[in-house]
């Protein structure tokens, strides 16, 4: 090969290389453009690092269960790094989960820090668990303005109103936020309505414990827990409850849009549990009841993971309009209240 051969053949390969050069160039553009506009470029690495704030309930079991260096699958995506205790004077048990939770969750490897500010510094998700749903609202004020997405345990706050203003700001800061309570992922309730033996669901009558505590609407407190499986079986829809006290005994009646029943019986005497009995075309079938701590966090690690809430805005303000239309028919003497009237009062509140 002579020496001008030689030549073009180095100024062709050149020619081509700085084309593929800028071909790649292009390529990698658009699949960062591509991973910008899924919003992959923006998520954290594994395992997410979350924070808690308020170690006056879950904070210790659930722990427990993120941070077990044997943890799999979903559990093995997220760590709890950091820890603000929170608490409320005015509830006693929540003074006395605070002092029986917080150094054991630190012998976990949490780091306890002094303020929200602090903890949102170091994590990349947060769960809000204080036991008291009136501190909720503040709580999830900075984390909103910091823009991390966040679970919010159960009652996702102290008043429908102020349930309705949270899921104002997260819309307002186009920040990912969920609440549930745990009884929702109970395999029974989940799947219940695709038992062959049912047929198309009739109704669905739920008990749960429903123990009282006075700064709280009676529901909110402790009968979320067989409110929501209620509604996860019979779906929203929910136009008005009735509702019976006794000292010992709530029975809430709700009357769906589709001419259904669904009812909760809370209770505070006698043998307590988790369950339904649920009624349809075919059979009347056994559900719900309690799975543990671990479906629901695993749903929560997915959330983050995902920006995709398990449970939609609009189903737990509906849970949350049941429970207060509950407390104003009690109010009432037992006559039936519409969820649209108590969700209008609501938002007039705000």
């Amino acid at each position: 090969m002579n020496r001008s051969t030689i030549t073009i053949v180095a100024s062709s390969f050149a020619r081509s290389m700085r084309a593929l050069s800028r071909h790649f160039v292009l390529l990698t553009g658009c699949f960062l453009s591509i991973f910008v506009a899924n919003g992959w470029a923006d998520q954290p690495s594994l395992p997410l690092k979350a924070g808690i704030i308020g170690m006056d309930a879950h904070a210790l079991a659930w722990t427990k269960i993120l941070n077990d260096p044997q943890a799999t699958g979903e559990l093995a995506d997220m760590t709890v790094v950091a820890g603000f205790p929170g608490g409320s004077s005015d509830i006693p048990q929540s003074m006395e989960l605070l002092k029986a939770q917080v150094e054991p969750v630190a012998a976990l490897g949490v780091e306890i820090v002094d303020s929200i500010d602090e903890l949102l510094k170091k994590v990349d998700v947060v769960m809000i668990l204080s036991i008291d749903g009136r501190k909720h609202l503040d709580e999830v004020r900075p984390v909103f303005a910091a823009g991390k997405p966040v679970f919010v345990d159960k009652p996702i706050a102290g008043s429908l109103a102020d349930a309705i203003e949270i899921f104002r700001l997260a819309d307002e800061h186009k920040v990912p936020c969920f609440s549930s309570s745990s009884l929702r992922f109970a395999k029974q309730t989940l799947n219940i309505r695709q038992d062959p033996r049912l047929g198309e669901l009739v109704g669905c009558d739920q008990y749960a414990p429903c123990a009282l505590e006075p700064h709280h609407p009676d529901f909110f407190w402790y009968g979320i827990h067989g409110v929501e499986p209620l509604f996860t079986i019979m779906g929203s829809g929910c136009v008005s409850v009735t509702r019976v006290q006794t000292e010992g005994t709530d029975m809430a009646v709700g009357v769906w849009q589709d001419g259904r029943i669904g009812t909760f019986r809370g209770i505070r005497n006698g043998q307590r549990g988790y369950g339904s009995t649920v009624f349809g075309t075919k059979g009347i079938v056994p559900g719900g009841g309690f799975d543990g701590y671990e479906p629901l966090i695993v749903e929560i690690v997915r959330f983050f993971k995902t920006g995709k809430p398990p449970v939609t805005a609009e189903e737990t303000l509906e849970i949350f309009a049941f429970m207060e239309a509950a407390d104003e028919s009690k109010r009432r003497g037992g006559s039936p209240v519409t969820l649209d009237s108590v969700m209008k009062q609501a938002t007039l509140k705000q």
